[in-house]
C-alpha cells in the first residue's frame, strides 16, 4: 500500500566524465562539464529532500547504493526505454501502476529550482489534469499528472525548442496549469548568469 499519494521522480544521469552535460562540455570541456552536473545533483538533493512526497531517482545507466541520493528518502530504479520519451512514459506507467495520484517528474539540471515550485506543481493537480513548468529552450523542466496521457510522450524530438509547444497541442483537451518558466542547464550561455559557476566561464 502507498502511504503518501504524492510522488516526484527525479531523472538523472549517472555522473561520468564524457557521459553528461555534453553540449555543455564542447565550451569548458568534460571535466568542467561534470563539476557543474555534479553541482546540480547536489541542488536536486538539497531542493527536494525535505519535500512532503515519496521520492524516486531514475538512474540513466546504473542504481548506484551508496551516493548522494539518500536510500532512506530516494527509491532507486533504472530508466527503460529507447528514448527520453519512451523512458519517461514508462516510468509514469510503474507509478500510477502503484497506486500514486499524483505524479510529477523532474530532471537534474535545474539550479533555479526551488520546493515551492514543487509544492505548487502537486496543488496545481487538484484542479488540473496536468502541470507543466515551461523550460526557456522550449522543453520544460516539470511534468506532472494524475493519470497517464501516453500521447504527450510519443513522436517528439526530445532536446528540441518545439517539445513544450507540441506536447500542449496534444493536451488541446485536457486541463493544463502551467508554473514560471525557469532555466535549464544545457550549454555555455546558460551558466553565464549564475556566480556559482563562474569560475568555470572562459576570461
Amino acid at each position: 500500500m502507498t502511504k503518501n499519494k504524492n510522488l516526484l521522480l527525479i531523472f538523472t544521469r549517472n555522473p561520468e566524465i564524457g557521459k553528461c552535460k555534453t553540449r555543455l562540455a564542447k565550451t569548458i570541456g568534460a571535466e568542467n562539464a561534470l563539476s557543474i552536473y555534479k553541482t546540480l545533483l547536489e541542488h536536486t538533493v538539497k531542493t527536494t529532500s525535505n519535500i512532503p512526497c515519496e521520492k524516486a531517482v531514475y538512474y540513466s545507466v546504473k542504481i548506484r547504493e551508496n551516493d548522494i541520493w539518500d536510500n532512506e528518502v530516494f527509491k532507486k530504479y533504472l530508466q527503460n526505454g529507447t528514448d527520453l520519451g519512451l523512458r519517461m512514459k514508462n516510468a509514469f506507467k510503474t507509478s500510477f501502476e502503484n497506486n500514486y495520484h499524483k505524479v510529477l517528474i523532474i530532471g537534474s539540471d535545474l539550479y533555479d529550482l526551488e520546493p515551492k515550485h514543487i509544492q505548487k506543481a502537486f496543488k496545481e493537480l487538484d484542479h488540473n489534469d496536468v502541470v507543466i513548468g515551461p523550460a526557456q529552450d522550449g522543453g520544460y523542466y516539470l511534468l506532472g499528472m494524475k493519470e497517464l496521457h501516453p500521447n504527450i510522450f510519443e513522436n517528439k524530438n526530445w532536446g528540441t525548442a518545439t517539445v513544450r509547444e507540441e506536447t500542449l497541442n496534444d493536451l488541446k483537451t485536457k486541463k493544463v496549469a502551467q508554473l514560471e518558466m525557469l532555466n535549464d542547464i544545457d550549454v555555455y550561455d546558460d551558466i553565464k548568469e549564475y556566480p556559482a559557476f563562474k569560475p568555470y566561464l572562459i576570461q
